[in-house]
């Protein structure tokens, strides 16, 4: 037998894999934690928030959440590209019918030719800083998801484009803002003050540069085409064009005898031109500084001036109450736009269609016009409670902003197919849109408050409704064809005549049934419809009944015992007590139906058949 080698290694077992160690004994853990104190009553500081509400007149109800009216282009801005890439012919004109159904075909105003589709007479919208003072200058941000307004105030606020809310505010002067202008290239932003400020801005507002440019208020600014230069125009009555990189001046424009209201840069050409307090428009060369025409066509301070898209045409807006728009290849006046009832205070062009255009005057109104006719298209006589300082144009041009006096921002929009859109009080004014929509059977559109968004079906807004019904829960009258009150039953259907006596006259007819009579019902089981006289048998026509079914034989005089078929009633067991006699009237009673088989009317007989004409 072989040794053993005792020096060989020997082979190990596998071993077991090693357990985690046994968690210690479990110990409360509250034990170790200081005490807490007891919660804090907050009783006396609710009610205290309670009562400055009260004071604030709010009556501690929760508020209604009003939905917010959104403007949305870009499900039409989608459908217009698609039907670019498939039309036959450019020259192809679109129409859209007056249906609440076309809206969703409504497409961006470029794609129609008709200029009534552009008229942005709609009302969208209301905004208004917590610190109320009049807003100066709007314009929108170069990529139009926002509205960009300056205040007396020096504050800058911007405004969703497509919602229409609060987005910021920025302390931006110190003074009045006046002027607002962006850069072609979208990347700059240049502002002029009361106290004859300029500043830059760059996109997310942040201030670039400061310095100062007129020793009085600067009234308004505009950029060249290529954004190397631009011009301001103040109450010292002088233009001044300036190198934007080097923030110096590089001409000095004079030739007005008074303040300087208004400068505005050719689109594509070296050309400015400029109104005055002293009632002239100017046209100058930027280059050398000369006054190259000179137009005497207002007799007051001309306030605003705008340049047509094409840059053919330039409208002016004066304190005459006048629209001069002036047509510069003829170097003539085009055409006079008379409407307005006090000085008018700003314009402004459609940016897609150069025959359209839009005026604001001091009364509150916006008047939109459509070339060369001189009376308005649209009037919103109502616009404002006051001067209309700035008016601008989304760059699709489906949506108006106007900035007023009144302390308010406000959005205007396209009309929509199928609404009537003239009868708000933007329109007409409060009472009278009041007594409209009263007539018309609705809550009155001219009391509501700006914000108001009433639920209703979408193209029934306008309908005529018909006594202010209530219709369905959650309607409240808003659908056609529910009437102020439930049509009244048919005849033969309802309340039965008075009974009693010689018995109540019955209904008329049922509509619908014929007048022949069925089978007469076993006997003993008449119908019990008629009236009857007291003590008497059932006489003269049943009070209610249905016609065709007649009534069972006459019921025998009281005394003579029952009817035949009919006996006595069955005795009840002891403790039970009287049965209810269901229709079973006392002597000269009026006998009815059961509860809820109808309303009987008054009967003179009693027994089965006592009673007047009942509900069917």
């Amino acid at each position: 037998m072989a040794a053993v080698d005792s020096r060989a290694p020997a082979t190990l077992a596998p071993t077991a894999p090693s357990l985690a160690p046994l968690p210690s004994a479990w110990l409360p853990s509250h034990l170790d934690e200081p005490p807490q104190p007891p919660p804090a009553d907050t009783r006396e500081e609710q009610l205290a928030q309670l009562a400055a509400q009260e004071k604030l007149g709010h009556d501690g109800k929760r508020q209604r959440v009003r939905a917010r009216r959104t403007v949305d282009p870009y499900g039409g801005i989608e459908r217009w590209k698609i039907y670019k890439s498939v039309r036959s012919s450019h020259n192809q004109e679109l129409f859209i019918r007056n249906q609440p159904s076309c809206l969703v075909d409504l497409l961006p105003p470029e794609a129609y030719q008709n200029f009534s589709t552009s008229f942005c007479s709609r009302y969208a919208h209301t905004s208004t800083n917590k610190l109320r003072c009049p807003v100066n200058v709007v314009t929108f941000t170069p990529d139009a998801r926002r509205i960009l307004t300056g205040s007396t105030s020096g504050e800058f606020t911007l405004w969703n484009g497509l919602t229409f809310n609060f987005e910021t505010i920025l302390q931006a002067h110190d003074s009045a803002v006046r002027a607002l202008s962006w850069s072609h290239s979208g990347q700059w932003l240049l502002s002029a003050d009361n106290a004859g400020v300029i500043k830059y801005f760059q996109q997310n507002m942040n201030n670039l540069q400061v310095f100062q440019g007129h020793n009085e208020a600067i009234r308004d600014a505009t950029w060249a085409p290529n954004d190397e230069r631009f011009a301001t125009g103040a109450d010292d009555g002088v233009i001044k064009v300036w190198n934007f990189e080097r923030m110096k001046e590089e001409r000095v424009l004079t030739g007005h005898g008074w303040d300087v209201k208004c400068v505005k840069w050719h689109p594509t050409k070296g050309l400015l031109a400029s109104g005055s307090k002293d009632n002239l428009t100017k046209f100058w060369d930027p280059r050398t500084g000369n006054v190259l025409s000179t137009l005497h066509g207002h007799k007051n301070t001309i306030q605003a001036l705008a340049w047509s898209p094409n840059g053919h045409m330039v409208a002016t807006a004066s304190r005459d109450q006048l629209v001069k728009v002036f047509d510069i290849r003829a170097m003539k006046e085009f055409v006079t736009l008379r409407g307005h009832k006090k000085e008018v205070c700003s314009v402004a062009w459609h940016p897609h269609h150069d025959d359209v255009l839009v005026s604001g005057g001091s009364e509150g109104s916006i008047l939109h016009w459509s070339l060369p006719d001189a009376h308005p298209k649209e009037t919103l006589e109502f616009a404002h409670d006051s001067n209309v300082w700035s008016l601008a144009y989304h760059p699709l041009g489906h949506l108006l902003v106007s900035a007023s006096n009144d302390h308010t921002t406000r959005f205007w929009s396209r009309g929509r197919p199928g609404t009537r859109s003239k009868g708000d009080r933007f329109h007409l004014g409060r009472e009278r849109a009041m007594e409209v929509e009263m007539q018309m059977g609705g809550p009155p559109l001219g009391s509501r408050n700006d914000d108001d968004d009433r639920p209703s079906l979408p193209g029934f807004q306008h309908q005529q409704r018909n006594g202010g019904s209530s219709g369905p829960s959650g309607f409240a009258g808003s659908v056609p064809g529910f009437t102020s009150r439930p049509p009244p039953p048919p005849p033969g259907m309802g309340m039965g005549g008075p009974g009693g006596g010689a018995g109540g006259a019955g209904g008329g007819p049922m509509p619908g049934m014929g007048s022949g009579r069925p089978p007469l019902p076993p006997p003993g089981m008449g119908m019990g419809m008629g009236g009857g006289g007291p003590g008497g048998p059932g006489g003269g026509p049943a009070g209610g009944a249905i016609p065709g079914f007649g009534r069972g034989p006459p019921m025998p005089p009281m005394g003579q015992g029952p009817p035949p078929g009919m006996g006595q009633r069955a005795p009840l067991p002891p403790g039970f007590g009287p049965p209810n006699d269901f229709g079973r009237g006392g002597p000269g009673g009026g006998g009815g139906p059961p509860r809820g088989y109808g309303n009987g009317g008054g009967g003179g007989g009693g027994g089965y058949g006592g009673g007047g004409g009942g509900r069917y």
